[in-house]
């Protein structure tokens, strides 16, 4: 398993090896580092929406709204 970065968002690989027996802790590592991921960017989505809603409808100055 290896970590890489592309353009600031972190990506996960995983190379499937054939054996008798699945290694079970490196299993059980990239489903944590997987939950770990999704939970990471569900979070930064929803700190960004509350950021915008505490924001409001955005306008910039100039505009003819505030002309009139």
């Amino acid at each position: 398993m290896s970590r890489t970065f592309h353009h600031g968002e972190r990506r996960i690989r995983v190379r499937a090896i054939r054996r008798e027996e699945p290694d079970l802790r490196k299993l059980a590592g990239a489903l944590i580092d997987l939950a770990q991921a999704q939970l990471e960017a569900d979070t930064e989505r929803q700190h960004k929406r509350r950021k915008a809603a505490e924001r409001g409808p955005s306008r910039r100055p100039g505009s003819r709204k505030d002309a009139a």
